[in-house]
């Protein structure tokens, strides 16, 4: 009898130490959440405008909507060089419905509130002096634009007009005339992930889904460019030549879009899973490659499978100069603004994030990627580019530069 009061006195302590633990961490949660973060700063010499456009194409019906026959809608938010006017504010990171981007729709509880995330973008400031080349940059499959500002911001410091297209009904959520749209099931089929082996359906789903998401980055640039003949953009727009920008999914799109523009000076894939026609046929303009740790999208990977097969398929096919890199450390989401908000240890225990430092890893990200789009599409020397070894000890360079 005393054993097993004894056992029970212990029983107790333990169940009360983890109500107790785990309300004291609920509250830690809660605290960090609501602390202000802001993003890591643009490296460039610009400050960042921001405005966020929505754009119809009036000649493609939308093949993923759930009631079928409406032309397709995009959301497009714009990071630009800017003037922004004295004391001006920057732009809210999530604003209105936008901040439904949290998990669950719910602020506060599991990741930094978007209150209180701070960008560097200034809400529609003047676009600065000059004329600036346009870049698409395309989300991973069920991601937003918005989610890729500290990327956005920091390659528009360095002079280029991102013009970052939210998929509707592929994103999990995209905000059109005010309100939030949703995936559908054909944007977004269910059981389909673009790091699946290339099989069956989702090899099907794959190529489906990437020629329309290239045929968004098309549209996209052909708006963009046309931003050069009038209104606050007018003469600021260089749409003599396009770059395609793109994480996971979305880099397969890049990577889709270039090969069928004829102005696309060159596209880089951010640790995407390459899919479409353009895994056959190669790219006939420059590429880079550029894959976490454990991804097999650079043509090299710790574990070889279909992925891997694909890549060297593209590599092999591709007639154009192209660099491949990975970042030790980093996972898939290290990628997107996830790598650098708060998020609680459950949710971040679910994510694809990896060891390395977030701010680390996008701050590296946008050099390379600001190095690949000086040289495309303005030809500016990029020893980060050439050398065979760089500042980054993160950074593994597979093969010979230019030639992955």
């Amino acid at each position: 009898m005393r054993d097993m009061r004894r056992s029970l006195r212990i029983f107790v302590a333990l169940v009360l130490g983890v109500v107790a633990g785990t309300g004291a961490y609920v509250g830690y949660a809660a605290i960090r959440s609501g602390q202000d973060l802001t993003l890591p700063a643009p490296a460039g010499p610009h400050p960042v405008g921001r405005t966020i456009l929505e754009w119809t194409d009036q000649d493609r019906t939308d093949p993923l909507a759930p009631t079928p026959g409406a032309p397709r809608t995009l959301s497009v938010w714009l990071w630009y060089p800017a003037a922004p006017a004295p004391g001006a504010g920057p732009a809210p990171y999530a604003p209105g419905a936008w901040s439904q981007l949290h998990p669950g729709g719910l602020p506060g509880l599991a990741e930094t509130g978007f209150d209180h995330v701070h960008g560097h973008a200034f809400d529609g400031a003047p676009v600065a002096a000059g004329r600036f080349p346009v870049v698409v940059l395309e989300p991973g499959l069920g991601f937003s634009a918005p989610q890729y500002s500290t990327l956005a911001e920091d390659l528009a410091s360095h002079g280029f007009l991102i013009a970052g297209v939210t998929p509707t009904y592929t994103a999990n959520l995209t905000v059109l005339h005010g309100q939030p749209v949703h995936a559908s099931e054909r944007g977004n089929p269910a059981g389909f992930d673009a790091a699946d082996l290339h099989t069956g359906q989702a090899q099907a789903d794959g190529d489906r889904l990437v020629g329309v998401l290239a045929a968004d980055a098309r549209f996209a640039a052909a708006r963009a460019a046309a931003l050069d003949a009038g209104g606050p953009f007018a003469g600021h727009v260089d749409a003599t030549t396009i770059a395609y920008v793109g994480h996971s999914f979305g880099g397969a799109a890049a990577l889709e879009a270039c090969r069928t523009d004829d102005r696309c000076a060159g596209a880089a894939d951010v640790d995407g899973t390459q899919y479409g026609e353009v895994v056959r046929t190669g790219l006939s303009k420059p590429m880079m490659l550029l894959g976490s740790e454990d991804s097999c999208v650079t043509g090299t990977c710790p574990t070889p499978g279909t992925d891997l097969d694909t890549a060297r398929a593209l590599l092999d096919a591709d007639t154009a100069p192209a660099w491949c890199y990975q970042i030790r450390g980093a996972r898939h989401f290290n990628f997107s603004d996830l790598g650098v908000l708060y998020l609680a240890a459950p949710l971040r225990a679910l994510l694809a994030l990896g060891p390395v430092d977030g701010r680390s890893a996008l701050a590296i990200t946008g050099a390379y990627l600001a190095a690949f789009l000086g040289l495309t599409l303005r030809a500016e020397p990029q020893p980060l580019l050439t050398a065979a070894t760089g500042p980054y000890p993160e950074v593994v360079t597979n093969r010979t530069p230019g030639r992955c």
